[in-house]
């Protein structure tokens, strides 16, 4: 089995395993298959993400790979993202509807970044990893694929079946098998007045 950095114990505070085993892994299984009904699920569960006045900013484009889709995606990617990408099972854009015939959307990228925690979550629940990527060419997204001007390329999400370090180069397999850290909560959550640490106690 692949090694990870998750947590193998739970804690009485950890969040529900879902939340607590996502991760971003880069060493994906180039044979490794995400089926088409999981992929209709995880985008079935970003639909049903909130957004504001239920505006669904949230859109997709879906590329499984072998097809035309997953590889012009991955040529748009920097290079460093390209490395490893091409093991996904699939490559998805997400992009922000930032109009509609009211005008503005307020909080677009706000409920594409729901929309799509929902979807990575969903991966999850699939048995599947996903590993969001900033890195690369909005602007060519955007004209190859022919995106209206309201429809912004935000991120790439590579879904794929988690495979061994081993995968990666040398130099970014410490990184993948690093003890993942997050800030404790008395760093990110106050009361009273901002840098009052809440008492989880």
């Amino acid at each position: 089995m692949p090694s990870d950095p998750r947590p193998s114990d739970p804690h009485p505070c950890d969040p529900h395993p879902l939340i607590r085993d996502r991760w971003s892994p880069r060493a994906l299984d180039p044979a490794g298959v995400v089926p088409a009904a999981a992929l209709t699920r995880m985008l079935t569960a970003a639909r049903w993400a909130p957004s504001y006045g239920n505006t669904q900013p949230a859109r997709y484009l879906v590329g499984p790979r072998g097809t035309d889709t997953f590889d012009r995606v991955l040529a748009l990617l920097d290079r460093g993202n390209r490395a490893w990408a091409g093991n996904a099972g699939a490559l998805l854009v997400g992009c922000a509807e930032t109009a509609n015939a009211k005008g503005e959307v307020p909080y677009a990228e706000y409920g594409l970044g729901l929309a799509t925690e929902n979807l990575v979550l969903q991966a999850v629940a699939e048995g599947l990893v996903a590993h969001q990527v900033a890195g690369f060419d909005r602007a060519a997204v955007a004209a190859g694929f022919g995106l209206p001007d309201s429809v912004r390329p935000l991120v790439v999400v590579a879904v794929g079946v988690l495979g061994p370090p081993e995968l990666l180069p040398e130099d970014r397999r410490a990184r993948e098998t690093a003890p993942r850290v997050r800030l404790p909560l008395t760093e990110t959550a106050f009361t009273g007045s901002w840098g009052t640490p809440y008492d989880t106690a």
